[in-house]
């Protein structure tokens, strides 16, 4: 094989190289772009839900067509009495929904009974605190288990699935790490359950704890920035190869 042609072949390689980088990393940067559109679009469809008024809660017979897409953070009424049964801690470093909650702490998810028999978890505030208390948060539950019927505002939200990182939850202690209410159902002998639970923002107890409270959207909206890197990585690509191949074509001629 001669010189030039292995010069050719380099070069052609090199060039296809630097085609397949830069179109991914063009690629990477458009699909932040369209992150970023559907992003907004969320944060305005979670806003007006949060500031709608508060419908009544679905019937039982329409939970089975409610979907996170279209009902997560819907802002509901209803009126439930709280069961003396064994309440759940999740645990909780803050809130992205909850501007005024700072962490460490514990959300507490209590069993509510519906007027029609149907029970519907909800998570009933936050409890501060820094080692799990245990007793702590059981003194917080007793408070709102009256065994009286309580007009309840709050907004449907859905179980969140455990990440691989999430550590494993102790039902012993009742504690969690992930809001997975069914979980928490069986672990503790709730009974059937709804298949949402209900992020409480009114009433608050007398003694503020657990604290329910309205929610606002906080979500991360990094996408333009990560955009500008991909592009900025292309073309940094596209002017290292340009720089590579005046280089070359000078050694060639000499």
């Amino acid at each position: 094989m001669s010189a030039g042609l292995a010069r050719r072949r380099g070069t052609a390689g090199l060039g296809i190289f630097t085609f397949v980088t830069v179109a991914l990393l063009v690629g990477l940067g458009v699909w932040q772009l369209q992150r970023r559109v559907e992003k907004h679009a969320l944060i305005a469809a979670l806003t007006e839900r949060l500031a709608a008024a508060p419908q009544a809660l679905p019937q039982p017979s329409h939970w089975s067509t409610l979907t996170p897409a279209h009902d997560e953070f819907r802002r509901v009424r209803f009126s439930a009495t709280f069961l003396a049964r064994p309440d759940a801690m999740v645990y909780s470093a803050g809130s992205a929904v909850r501007s005024d909650i700072s962490g460490p702490g514990t959300w507490a998810f209590l069993p509510a009974r519906l007027p029609g028999g149907e029970t519907v978890v909800v998570n009933a505030g936050f409890v501060q605190n820094t080692m799990q208390d245990r007793a702590q948060q059981d003194r917080a539950a007793t408070r709102i288990v009256s065994g009286a019927p309580l007009d309840m505002t709050g907004y449907i939200r859905f179980p969140e699935s455990p990440g691989a990182l999430t550590p494993a939850p102790n039902p012993g202690a009742r504690l969690w790490f992930a809001r997975d209410h069914h979980a928490m159902a069986k672990a503790l002998g709730w009974g059937e359950v709804a298949p949402f639970y209900i992020d409480l923002e009114s009433p608050v107890p007398e003694s503020g704890i657990p604290k329910p409270g309205p929610l606002d959207v906080h979500l991360k909206d990094d996408h333009l920035q990560y955009a500008i890197t991909w592009f900025g990585l292309a073309a940094a690509v596209v002017i290292a190869f340009a720089v590579w191949l005046r280089g070359h074509g000078r050694t060639r001629e000499r």
